[in-house]
């Protein structure tokens, strides 16, 4: 859109990923499960971070990947997202400014710190990880810019906020801000768990009309609808938004809206390295195609060549450029 400063604006989690090897002992010690996810408070994330060896750190969080996404593929993205002032907070800015996203949201002073998800790295490959949101929790609507969401192209919000009062009010009134400035408003189911958590209250909200693209994998989308079927899932939520898109792994993924109803195969990756990051890759693809303009095959297809890229290689962000899957 050529009225526009970015194509995708997202509010999400600001959390940096603190990435080190370690032995099942550790996760014994710990009383971890392998491949599990856990959510830590404060003193625990101190805690087991101080038990870590060294580390790799980058910045992480599920939207920001996805902008860093939009921005390899030579789009034009933007993050609001809490941080401390702290070293992870300096991090975090750092890394998502180098990616080519604008990032303006101001550290918060104090004794608030950024939040972190602490990945343990077993020899057979398999992540084990710990979150700790930090000043995420502390996001408020007053980090929000309604003359910066005028003028993005699409407003792209992160289900993971939802567990705390400040970030969910501030989206809810991001929403409002982009349909009053007539752009259209994305939302992300996230993880399965966010919908236990939050199914009445997602439920209404795609209801209500504040979402217009809502995104989820396919195992979301039957638990949000209630429905075993997929294909009954998808109708239902369909129903409410003018674009449901349903990612489904090694199947590829389908988009449903203004009457039409496409699905695209996944697209084989150069090699299987890290599935981390796909469903956040293939969000960036569809959003910046859709931005584009492009047709809904099309913008699946580019989230699909987005998400191929990124398993192919360690971490959650793509590390070099993608524009060549752009131009294609």
């Amino acid at each position: 859109m050529h009225d526009t400063d970015y194509d995708v604006l997202a509010i999400g989690d600001a959390v940096v990923d603190v990435i080190a090897p370690t032995d099942d002992a550790l996760l014994a010690e710990e009383g971890l499960r392998k491949g599990s996810m856990r959510v830590l408070d404060r003193d625990g994330a101190e805690r087991l971070y101080e038990r870590m060896g060294p580390a790799q750190e980058m910045s992480g969080g599920s939207a920001a990947n996805s902008m860093a996404g939009i921005a390899a593929l030579g789009g034009r993205a933007a993050f609001v997202g809490q941080i401390g002032s702290d070293q992870l907070g300096t991090i975090f800015a750092h890394d998502i400014r180098a990616q080519g996203v604008a990032f303006d949201t101001p550290a918060l002073d104090g004794d608030v710190t950024t939040g972190r998800c602490l990945i343990l790295v077993t020899p057979d490959a398999q992540r084990t990880m710990n979150t700790y949101r930090g000043a995420s929790e502390h996001l408020s609507v007053d980090a929000i810019d309604p003359a910066q969401v005028a003028k993005a192209a699409i407003l792209y919000l992160e289900a993971y906020l939802w567990d705390h009062d400040a970030p969910r009010v501030a989206m809810k009134k991001a929403a409002d801000m982009a349909h009053d400035a007539s752009r259209p408003v994305a939302f992300t189911l996230s993880d399965i768990a966010c919908i236990g958590r939050h199914r009445p209250d997602f439920v209404e909200l795609v209801g209500s009309g504040r979402i217009d693209i809502l995104f989820g994998n396919e195992d979301e989308a039957r638990a949000l609808a209630r429905h075993d079927d997929l294909d009954d899932a998808i109708a239902a939520l369909a129903g409410h938004v003018d674009l449901c898109v349903i990612t489904r792994g090694a199947d590829g993924a389908i988009a449903v809206g203004r009457g039409e109803r496409v699905a695209v195969p996944a697209v084989p990756p150069r090699a299987l390295v890290d599935t981390t990051g796909a469903g956040d890759l293939f969000a960036a693809g569809f959003l910046a195609g859709h931005a584009w303009g492009r047709p809904l095959e099309a913008s699946l297809a580019l989230g699909a060549a987005a998400a191929a890229e990124v398993i192919a290689d360690y971490g959650a962000r793509p590390l070099g450029q993608l524009r060549h899957l752009a131009a294609d």
